[in-house]
């Protein structure tokens, strides 16, 4: 009897299991998305960093074994701009965010008509949320739940506003026409209220409490019959680079040492988190960066290229980015073929449910079978290269076509090219030897290269580019 009453018992148990697995696997994967800011090429050790920056990064370098890293993931070349292209998957001139209209008075950031990653996630079923910095807009009608976000905590503009809060040399009658310097707290529906000073202090803290929200979004989310989409646009390292107090020093190594400590722990909590909620399986977990390093003596390493952000350089257009989605991407894989954040919209959409507006240029590309390593080939061939609003290139293939070149962001003249030069990435990877007999044999590659960018330069005329600026609401002229 009591034999046949623990049979049962069994039997129920392993139905209730069997079918919560079920579930789990018929359930649309969830997303958390680390984007990293000025977080450049050289920093982690699966890149060629970690102990030769200062400390070791296990915990990310271990999910880089486990899914797919990229060695040719490409964004554009500053704040504002990549993280415009990555919510859009179309180039930052489209929409108006090749350029940050702060200061003018005018509003910056994503009018309501653009389409974003977090609206296409929501459109399909599932919970959003963002904490971190979103520089894509810092007024009312801008943030990040009036485009797709349910819910969202952190800086509606950049981390070196913590650097003003105390400064004695702002004149008090320009303070009194300055924003809040605020951490910012808001909902769907709601509006967006001040719940922190946003001073040095508060910059230290900030990326702790990122972390925090994010462990308890995934312990709050992890049983819902919904998917989600976790973003977390870290702040560090943007200048200024001020570890948490935890990581001050522990590394022994300066700043850089213990920021990298950091960084990869906090990511850690966040893997940590998914695995004790038993969601890791059914998580697509991405790391990566939003553009190269600054320009400021102790800016973040390029690895094996050259250049800053604000310029059109290996190190300011390729950063790291790895993927884990166990049992679909497969583990250990490395590609050196293009990609651009731009095409994580159309991937993600393809793989969630959504759709993509097909009423206005899309410039991403699905990239789900590469990814999956069902082909070892990307769709994509080329980047145009942008600086601000200026055309500095095209990267196609292993080979960039460049018309203007600055060799750091900031106090650099730009050189414009009076004809176009040609770099081998290959052979060249810092982008000295622009001029040289191999390239001589090689010119052939102005052709595709200029097929590509008169392509490009047709859909600016055919839709024409939202003005910086632009008030909502903003209606396609065409």
């Amino acid at each position: 009897m009591k034999r046949k009453v623990l049979s049962k018992i069994f039997a129920t148990l392993t139905a209730v299991v069997v079918g919560t697995s079920s579930f789990a696997q018929d359930k649309p994967p969830n997303v958390v998305l680390i984007l990293m800011d000025n977080f450049a090429y050289g920093e982690l050790g699966s890149y060629g960093g970690g102990v030769m920056r200062g400390a070791p990064t296990p915990r990310l370098d271990e999910l880089a074994a486990e899914g797919l890293r990229l060695m040719n993931f490409n964004v554009e070349a500053q704040c504002t701009p990549s993280r415009a292209a990555l919510m859009t998957g179309r180039y930052a001139i489209r929409s108006g965010n090749s350029t940050v209209a702060m200061g003018s008075g005018l509003p910056y950031g994503l009018t309501q008509w653009e389409y974003t990653m977090a609206e296409m996630f929501s459109d399909v079923g599932y919970t959003t949320a963002m904490y971190g910095k979103w520089h894509l807009g810092d007024r009312e009608g801008r943030l990040p739940t009036d485009q797709g976000f349910d819910e969202w905590y952190g800086l509606a503009n950049s981390s070196n506003e913590s650097s003003w809060a105390d400064n004695d040399r702002i004149p008090q009658a320009v303070r009194d026409n300055m924003k809040d310097i605020s951490v910012l707290e808001g909902r769907k529906g709601e509006t967006s209220v001040p719940v922190a000073r946003f001073d040095l202090p508060m910059r230290a803290q900030i990326d702790a409490e990122i972390t925090k929200r994010a462990v308890g979004f995934i312990e709050r989310e992890a049983d819902s019959d919904k998917p989600f989409f976790l973003f977390l646009p870290y702040t560090q390292t943007h200048q200024p680079r001020t570890p948490h107090p935890d990581f001050q020093g522990k590394s022994g190594n300066g700043t850089w040492g213990d920021l990298l400590m950091q960084v990869d722990s906090y990511a850690g909590e966040v893997l940590d988190a998914l695995d004790a909620q038993g969601i890791a399986d059914n998580t697509i977990f991405i790391f990566t960066s939003d553009n190269g390093g600054d320009f400021f003596d102790d800016a973040s390493f390029p690895g094996p290229w050259r250049g800053t952000y604000f310029t059109g350089l290996e190190g300011s257009l390729r950063v790291p980015f790895i993927v884990r989605w166990p049992g679909n991407i497969p583990a250990g894989g490395v590609s050196n073929e293009i990609v651009h954040e731009m095409d994580l919209l159309p991937t993600l959409a393809a793989i969630a449910g959504g759709t993509i507006p097909e009423d206005r240029i899309i410039d991403g590309m699905n990239q789900v079978d590469f990814m999956k390593g069902a082909t070892p080939i990307s769709p994509r061939e080329s980047v145009i290269v942008y600086v601000g609003a200026d055309l500095f290139g095209v990267k196609w293939h292993d080979w960039k076509v460049a018309f203007k070149e600055n060799d750091v962001g900031y106090g650099a003249p730009v050189k414009v090219f009076p004809t176009p030069v040609i770099y081998d990435l290959i052979n060249d990877p810092r982008e000295e030897r622009p001029v040289s007999r191999a390239l001589e044999s090689n010119s052939w590659v102005g052709g595709p290269v200029m097929q590509t960018l008169n392509a490009h330069l047709q859909t600016l005329v055919d839709e024409p580019p939202i003005a910086t600026g632009t008030p909502d609401p903003y209606v396609p002229a065409n």
